[in-house]
């Protein structure tokens, strides 16, 4: 069974939707499917807890009257007219939207590279089941190490959308991601994570197993932290977090429209260090979160952010777009056949020309995660968080592990003097190296 065969059994169910809609009065109407077939597989200590086979797939209509937007959406295709129904029931319920510019007209549009392995798509259940068990068998190689829990799974699927504008679009994937948490025992106890998420097939996951065994080693016996002003480094993971619950939503248009962004009007302001350069890539070769479309079926395309630390711009849907007279920069994303496209990041890529080796030359913190950024406040961009695997380090020396230390700052005044190592990675959609930033710390 391929996921392309699925796929095409499931468009002529859209079409019927589409029409449906009509009928039950919807004066336009767009209709987004997905199919996809996934082994996940489940780790419990270094045994397999579960293993399954799965297939998802489903349709979910936007009906319109009179610019409301409703919704509805189910995996049942002997529903469909229940479906058309509920989602016009659903806009009228709403009420006139005076601000609605209609569905996405067709647009030519650019396929990127690498989202597709055919490898992938055709992996088996003994192919999984070999990559989890590499994943215990890096983590147990480590000695004093031991795994807890990871999990596996290999996705390959299809996307399409159609809508009463005329356009409709489809695309095949491939997704596989990983993750191992490890545990190590000694005067106390520490924990390590690691993981991994790309389009292709990879050949072994025993480096994601070590390394989570690495750190979970490494921060056995964790020290004192020293409270005040100091240079903070945050590996990509950290730095993720930090930016998906802080300078991410600052820049998406409809929190910009609604008064929630501390970037409102800035735009051509300095609103980072020169050095900085953000652009948002949906076309990006590899990307987690590229596609030649966005979930409305608006082309992909590059948009720069910040350049030189200048503030060019922001991100817009559709609907976004059409309150200003712009043109999306293809932002809607979406979680599934069951909710409604939002404005998103697709690819956020950090970069700058004077990257190097900050470990070597800094003096002060190293953290590996964050536990709490999503407390973060995304308007006033302030965030008080809670370091996890943290060290302290100095030029010529071995980072020492800290037992407890807590992070404060404000996003928007730290990126007037960020700093980027060269470690560039991929933590979901945003793809960024571990960042140097000036901010209060307290330990205890």
């Amino acid at each position: 069974m391929r996921i392309s065969d699925i796929s095409d059994s499931l468009l002529p169910h859209a079409h019927d939707l589409l029409t449906l809609a009509a009928k039950a009065g919807a004066e336009e109407a767009e209709v987004f499917g997905i199919a996809s077939l996934s082994y996940d597989i489940d780790l419990r200590r270094s045994q397999v807890e579960l293993a399954s086979h799965s297939l998802h797939r489903g349709l979910g209509l936007r009906a319109v009257v009179s610019g409301a937007v409703g919704f509805s959406s189910s995996s049942d295709m002997s529903q469909l007219s229940s479906v058309a129904r509920s989602a016009v029931q659903s806009a009228r319920a709403r009420g006139p939207d005076p601000d609605w510019r209609g569905f996405p007209i067709p647009e030519r549009a650019i396929k990127p590279e690498g989202i597709f392995d055919a490898r992938l798509a055709d992996a088996g259940a003994e192919e999984c089941l070999e990559l989890a068990e590499s994943l215990i068998e890096g983590c147990s190689n480590v000695p004093g190490a031991e795994p807890v829990s990871g999990s596996l799974a290999c996705i390959s699927g299809s996307s399409f959308i159609i809508n009463s504008s005329g356009l409709e679009r489809e695309e095949t994937w491939t997704l596989m991601h990983a993750s191992l948490e490890a545990i190590a025992r000694g005067a106390d106890v520490s924990t390590g994570s690691d993981f991994i998420i790309s389009r292709s097939m990879v050949a072994s996951l025993e480096e994601v197993g070590r390394s989570a065994a690495r750190l979970a080693c490494s921060s056995l016996g964790g020290g004192k932290a020293e409270s005040g002003s100091s240079v903070v480094l945050l590996r990509p993971q950290a730095a993720a977090e930090l930016l998906e619950n802080t300078l991410i939503p600052a820049i998406l248009a409809d929190n910009i429209q609604k008064g929630r962004s501390s970037l409102a009007g800035r735009k051509g302001d300095a609103v980072a260090s020169g050095d900085l350069t953000i652009i948002d890539d949906g076309l990006l070769a590899g990307g987690i979160d590229s596609s030649a479309f966005d979930g409305e079926g608006v082309p992909s395309q590059r948009t720069v952010l910040v350049d030189g630390g200048i503030l060019q711009g922001y991100l817009y849907d559709s609907y976004a777009a059409g309150k200003e007279g712009v043109h999306s920069t293809g932002n809607a994303v979406r979680s599934g056949y069951t909710g409604v496209p939002r404005v998103g990041a697709r690819n956020f890529v950090l970069s700058s020309p004077q990257s190097h080796n900050l470990q070597e030359d800094s003096r002060g913190y190293l953290v590996s995660g964050l536990i709490g950024a999503h407390t973060a406040n995304p308007i006033s961009g302030d965030f008080s968080v809670e370091a996890r695997n943290a060290f302290a380090i100095s030029p010529g020396e071995e980072a020492r592990p800290i037992r407890s230390l807590m992070l404060a700052g404000n996003i928007f005044q730290l990126l007037k003097d960020v700093e980027l190592d060269r470690d560039v990675r991929s933590v979901g959609s945003i793809v960024t190296p571990t960042v140097k930033l000036q901010m209060k710390v307290v330990g205890s």
